[in-house]
């Protein structure tokens, strides 16, 4: 599925216009003197650290930053309001995530996004896969569908005809020849567990706040669909801070720190046109 980011951004003109012009605004939003700033472990955090939060803090916030070790608190302290904005997740996880929980939260910017891939475990090539050959793979129902995916595209398994590619499960599985054994983990530990199977498909910011590199991969996903979002809830997409926040991460300031501290990302829609 393509991700549509016009209607997004067509609601938000004002922040849109003001990140185009690569700089921040020139003073803090008066009602909002400090923002929390969520992220899991690794990559997004150090966006804030190194490049973010000091954007911000020129301008006059406070930014407070909590990282996460798994996928569900964030969005969950986002909505009861422990935080201002998250940044971990893709837009389906965020689109599946909202419903299942029934909350109102609003993707307004990218981010570059460390690729999703399969990793060297017990055994070291693509080519010694074997009947049996067991795999690890994220739990979420999102980031399961992206491992399917990516397991067809290596031609290991077979979807049923028709499978939308973003909600995939075990039960799409419509040919398995190599006999792939499945192990489903929470994304934090599957860095982990290479140690226990022979291969493990490991989600990128996972990968690198491991100590694992991008370029080990054996293989890397294709789609773009999966780049990842800040968000805010829906009630403060409007308000002047938001606006601060959006410009900061679509400043030219973020965009040449980025492109050097996290090569071979894939970077947001906006920055590839």
């Amino acid at each position: 599925m393509q991700t549509s980011w016009s209607h997004i951004f067509k609601t938000t003109v004002l922040v849109a216009a003001l990140a185009a012009t690569g700089s921040a605004a020139l003073a803090a939003d008066p009602a909002k003197k400090q923002i929390v700033i969520g992220t899991t472990v690794g990559d997004f955090g150090d966006m804030v650290k190194q490049s973010i939060r000091p954007i911000l803090e020129k301008q006059g916030y406070k930014v407070k930053l909590v990282e996460f070790t798994d996928y569900i608190r964030p969005n969950l302290a986002l909505s009861e309001g422990s935080l201002d904005l998250n940044v971990f997740q893709h837009r389906p996880y965020l689109d599946s995530f909202s419903a299942q929980h029934k909350l109102q939260l609003t993707p307004l910017f990218q981010v570059p996004t460390a690729p999703l891939g399969i990793y060297p475990g017990k055994l070291k090539t693509l080519a010694e896969v074997k009947k049996g050959s067991t795999v690890s793979v994220p739990n979420d129902p999102s980031n399961l569908a992206r491992a399917l995916v990516m397991l067809q595209d290596l031609g290991w398994i077979k979807l049923k005809p028709g499978t939308n590619p973003l909600t995939a499960s075990e039960r799409d599985i419509a040919e398995n020849a190599k006999g792939i054994a499945l192990k489903p983990l929470e994304a934090a530990q599957l860095p982990r567990s290479r140690a226990d199977v022979d291969f493990a498909v490991v989600n990128g910011n996972y990968a690198m706040s491991s100590g694992m590199k991008l370029n080990t991969a054996l293989y890397q996903e294709k789609s773009y669909a999966y780049v990842n979002v800040g968000v805010v809830k829906s009630a403060d997409a409007g308000k002047p801070w938001v606006k601060d926040v959006v410009a900061a991460y679509q400043s030219d300031a973020f965009k040449s720190y980025a492109t050097k501290r996290f090569v071979g990302y894939k970077l947001p829609q906006e920055w590839r046109k």
